[in-house]
């Protein structure tokens, strides 16, 4: 029925303003990513302690378990294993250099794309969780942004996608190899070198280093020992190392934070790769008194604690620079 001449006409009531939802462990992983992002910082040195203030600050209300942990630490270690295959992907879907989208905005998208081209969360739930993410840390205007271009995402697999953004392997190989195993091309071009050209066997090293890595503790001589390190983990969900005596593997994955001895630095996580190195150091022949160790390239600290430790029972002194 038409107004009455003269009468105004009623404005049809707007949609109520909805806070966006906090999710735990989204935005731990963008904090996550955004620390790698603008500080260089090591995924694997900043997760962990955003993982145990997720643990200390949940509640009943609004609980962050094992299942969260595990997901939080997929979301960020797959997206960054993935990330120059996603960002290819991204950059086919936005209307602008990939370098003119903000960095923050960026990170929301690559999440979003691990999320459906990664993992097995429903495509709607990805883009709902991604654009609620997006609301909270970036608001609301450019949560439409994150919306339109995950929803082109969504639209295809990961399989179709590669089809569209890699170049076929006869016209650029490297850059077809670079971006289908998401890797530097100076790296894939180092390998093509070392390995005399073609695709034999640099398929197989791109796609092993893709592979999710084994979560590995090592238990610092002297302060732990693997059979502790067993015991607290449980021998239903660990196994001894497969090189490395100090090594015990996580076969369910877990949090390795939550453990004592982790907490109180007398274990710690580290492949066992890198636990050979030190070994190799430390039976290294020595001619003179075996008296001070030398680690001229320490980074994070990790192989030198390793060290320290193992000097300590020799009664020797690591000296990390």
């Amino acid at each position: 029925m038409s107004p009455q001449p003269g009468r105004p006409r009623r404005s049809a009531p707007g949609k109520p303003y909805r806070r966006p939802k906090k999710d735990p462990v989204r935005i731990l992983a963008f904090e996550a990513l955004r620390a790698v992002d603008e500080r260089d910082a090591y995924a694997n040195l900043v997760l962990p302690p955003l993982l145990r203030k997720a643990r200390e600050e949940s509640t009943e209300a609004r609980p962050f378990d094992a299942r969260d942990a595990a997901l939080a630490t997929e979301l960020v270690y797959g997206t960054l294993r993935r990330q120059g295959t996603y960002d290819a992907i991204i950059a086919e879907c936005v209307d602008r250099p990939l370098r003119e989208v903000d960095p923050p905005v960026l990170d929301v998208l690559s999440l979003g794309a691990h999320q459906l081209l990664g993992t097995r969360i429903p495509a709607h739930a990805a883009v709902s969780a991604s654009v609620e993410l997006a609301r909270v840390v970036l608001g609301d205007g450019r949560a439409k942004f994150v919306n339109a271009v995950l929803r082109k995402i969504a639209a295809d697999d990961l399989a179709g996608w590669l089809e569209k953004v890699a170049p076929p392997y006869d016209e650029d190989p490297e850059e077809h190899l670079a971006i289908v195993h998401s890797h530097p091309r100076w790296i894939v071009s180092a390998l093509w070198d070392a390995l005399g050209g073609g695709s034999a066997g640099i398929e197989d090293l791109l796609e092993a280093d893709n592979e999710r890595p084994e979560v590995t503790l090592v238990a610092r001589p002297g302060r732990s020992t693997a059979e502790e390190l067993m015991a607290a983990v449980g021998e239903d969900s660990a196994l001894p190392g497969r090189w490395s005596p100090y090594a015990v593997r996580l076969t369910e994955g877990g949090e390795p934070g939550a453990l004592d001895a982790v907490r109180e630095g007398r274990a710690g996580v580290q492949d066992e790769g890198s636990q050979l190195v030190a070994v190799a150091l430390a039976n290294a022949p020595l001619e003179g008194p075996d008296e001070r160790w030398l680690d001229g390239c320490a980074g994070p600290g990790g192989k030198a604690a390793l060290l320290g430790a193992l000097a300590a029972r020799r009664g020797a002194a690591l000296l990390a620079a």
